[in-house]
């Protein structure tokens, strides 16, 4: 380790020395997994919430045309516990939000980001503070939201905190303010895309496979989440 202002980092050759314990506790964790299998071929694919009604169905159907017979299992977790249970060899394939972990892993594309709101919903005057929904802290979205209207001098506040994205389809639809979430696919139930807020550029999206995974199902998963992101 060496010092960083006023905490730590890992040294180059500390890096190096972490990676090479993950992968030895992944090969570990594989053998004491494997005589315990009992339903066959199966995969874990794990993704965060954002799209993830989206990138699990594209997922399933690129794993299954290449291991046909396949049985695909799903985590939805945040990006930083996806990139650690991948890393634990627990996950076989993941996608993640690029910022929100500290593996960058392999770039699969952006993730474009809407401003969601109920229909008809407008913001109160200048110069109070426009409502925002979001998920807590650490949240990649809710800091791109933030940043962005600051960019553009637009005072912001969070009137309304979850602990995760399903807190935030509760929460938005009552009206009390407007959400950044994925535009990808349909928007969510009781909410429209609202156009009256400073446009926000994608977040970068990675994926991660765990060591010793198989290389078909890879070069299958990664395609199929760029083609979506495309």
């Amino acid at each position: 380790m060496e010092r960083e202002g006023r905490g730590t980092r890992f040294t180059p050759e500390g890096r190096r020395l972490l990676e090479q314990a993950r992968r030895i506790l992944a090969v570990h964790d594989e053998a004491v997994r494997t005589p315990l299998k009992s339903d066959g071929d199966t995969v874990t694919v794990g993704t965060t919430e954002h799209a993830a009604d989206q990138f699990l169905p594209r997922l399933t159907a690129a794993v299954q045309e290449v291991r046909p017979g396949c049985r695909v299992r799903f985590r939805i977790d945040r990006s930083a516990r996806l990139v650690e249970a991948v890393e634990r060899g627990s996950v076989d394939v993941a996608v993640y939000v690029t910022e929100a972990a500290a593996t960058e892993g392999t770039p699969v594309g952006g993730l474009p980001l809407t401003w969601h709101a109920v229909p008809g919903w407008e913001p109160p005057p200048a110069p109070a503070a426009v409502p925002l929904v979001a998920v807590e802290d650490p949240c990649a979205i809710r800091r791109r939201a933030i940043s962005t209207l600051a960019a553009q001098g637009v005072p912001a506040t969070v009137v309304g905190d979850a602990g995760y994205l399903a807190g935030v389809l509760d929460i938005a639809p009552t009206g009390q303010g407007v959400a950044l979430l994925a535009a990808v696919g349909p928007a969510p139930d009781g909410l429209t895309p609202y156009g009256g807020l400073p446009a926000v550029t994608p977040i970068p999206m990675s994926a991660l496979a765990r060591p010793g995974a198989d290389p078909a199902t890879v070069e299958a998963a990664f395609p199929a989440v760029r083609d979506l992101l495309r």
